[in-house]
C-alpha cells in the first residue's frame, strides 16, 4: 500500500487529546497546555491545523490575529508593535516526524494565510535561555528577525521575532 504523505488541515475536537500530548512532549520549548486550555485558545486562533501522516497527528500550530482578546506578554508587545500581525502561539512536530520538513509546510502555509488576510508580519518568539537553536535557525530561514526580548514567567527569556508576509 501507498504510503501517504503529510496532509496539512483544520484541527477538529477528535485532535485534542494528540495535540495535548504532542504539547506536553515539547513543554520545555513552549508553555503547558491541557485540553481546557486547548479549547481556550482554539477560541482565539485565526489558523489553527494539524499536520496529519497516515493516521496520526504529527504536528500543529495555533496562531492568533492581532483582534484576539489574548492576555499574553509577548502577543501583547506585538499588539503593541504592529497593527495587522499573526502571532504564532505555538508550533510542535513530534519526535517521530522531526526532520521532514512540516515545520516549512506550516510556515509556507500561514505566510499564504496571513498574505490572505492582510497581514503586515508574523510573529513569534523562541527561547534565548536556555536557547532553541533549532528553532532559532528555523526561523532565520524564514526572514524572522529579533525586534525585542523579554523575560517570560521570570525564568526564560525570549527573542520576540517578526518576518514580513511578503518575504516568502
Amino acid at each position: 500500500m501507498k504510503s501517504v504523505g503529510p496532509v496539512l488541515r483544520n484541527v477538529c475536537e477528535a485532535d485534542s487529546e494528540s495535540i495535548v500530548a504532542l504539547n506536553h512532549s515539547e513543554v520545555q520549548w513552549t508553555s503547558p497546555m491541557d485540553v481546557e486550555r486547548l479549547q481556550f485558545l482554539d477560541g482565539l486562533s485565526c489558523y489553527h491545523k494539524v499536520a496529519e501522516v497516515g493516521n496520526d497527528v504529527a504536528g500543529f500550530l495555533l496562531a492568533i490575529d492581532q483582534s484576539a482578546p489574548y492576555e499574553n506578554e509577548n502577543f501583547e508587545f506585538f499588539k503593541s508593535s504592529y497593527e495587522r500581525f499573526v502571532y504564532i502561539d505555538r508550533i510542535v512536530i513530534g519526535k517521530t516526524w522531526a526532520g521532514q520538513n512540516l515545520g516549512t509546510l506550516f510556515y509556507q502555509d500561514l505566510f499564504l494565510y496571513a498574505k490572505s488576510v492582510g497581514a503586515e508580519v508574523l510573529a513569534c518568539e523562541y527561547n534565548l535561555a536556555p536557547l532553541n537553536a533549532p528553532s532559532k535557525a528555523f526561523h532565520d530561514s524564514f526572514g524572522f528577525r529579533e525586534i525585542g526580548q523579554q523575560k517570560v514567567g521570570g525564568e526564560k527569556l525570549v527573542s520576540l521575532q517578526a518576518a514580513p508576509v511578503d518575504y516568502n
